[in-house]
């Protein structure tokens, strides 16, 4: 089934990733190392900025500083860079930034992508503190009620949600599910792509989700965080984080 994605805003992750892929190009090309004043220079970003990106790059080892301060590509742009198992390192890339992000905001971490019209959970990080929510009913079958499927279907044009609707019945998982096809395709729609979509309770009572787009090319994706009911204090100030720190997902996807 072909998808077709509505017109949509470009995300501050996405403006962040963009950015740093320019920046990783223009580190690529200089094999001795390029210092940060001609980064922002060729680059055209705000020194302040450059620091910032830099600084991501580093933590994830996109780049590396030498011994004279300049900048040199690094062990994890170079892994992804090679044919040879590339998969396998873009897994363990995208492990290590889940697991840095389960830590920062302090709750369970989900990648999740919608391949061939159905929603697929690629990964994850959890932990005894932030425990992955249950799930007691298949997430292909709730995207009405989950975050995840919220914010996949949000990505979706209006005919390929219905198409999405029609295969799976709105089924009240909780008294808070939106079981309307109606109402939900209205929220769906009327959803600013940069506000995280939330899940209140839909999909299981004791548990609130948040999820934030993670489109790659032609893949829709997201990235999405749960917590425990007695957390749902901290969900949109954990969502924001999420949407602030989801820049290195997007760029893991992206090289």
């Amino acid at each position: 089934m072909a998808l077709k994605h509505e017109p949509t805003e470009p995300t501050a992750p996405h403006h962040s990733a963009q950015d740093a892929l320019r920046v990783l190009e223009i580190v690529a090309r200089h094999s001795t190392g390029v210092t940060a004043a001609q980064l922002a220079r060729q680059a055209g970003i705000d020194p302040e900025r450059l620091t910032t990106l830099l600084r991501m790059l580093r933590r994830e080892g996109y780049v590396e500083q030498i011994a004279d301060g300049a900048y040199v590509t690094g062990e994890a742009l170079s892994r992804l860079g090679s044919a040879h198992d590339r998969d396998r390192a873009l897994r363990e890339t995208l492990q290590r930034t889940l697991d840095r992000l389960r830590d920062s905001v302090g709750a369970a971490v989900y990648l999740s992508r919608y391949v061939d019209g159905e929603i697929s959970i690629a990964q994850y990080a959890d932990g005894p503190a932030t425990p992955v929510v249950n799930e007691w009913v298949d997430f292909r079958y709730s995207a009405h009620a989950t975050a995840i499927g919220k914010s996949l279907l949000g990505q979706l044009d209006h005919n390929s949600r219905r198409d999405h609707l029609s295969r799976h019945k709105l089924a009240r998982l909780t008294s808070r599910t939106i079981t309307s096809d109606k109402l939900l395709l209205s929220r769906l729609e009327s959803q600013p792509p940069t506000v995280p979509h939330l899940d209140l309770q839909e999909y299981a009572v004791g548990t609130v989700c948040a999820a934030v787009p993670i489109t790659a090319g032609s893949s829709v994706g997201c990235l999405a965080l749960s917590l425990p009911v007695e957390h749902a204090h901290r969900l949109r100030e954990a969502a924001d984080a999420l949407n602030r720190n989801a820049a290195p997902v997007l760029l893991g996807l992206t090289i």
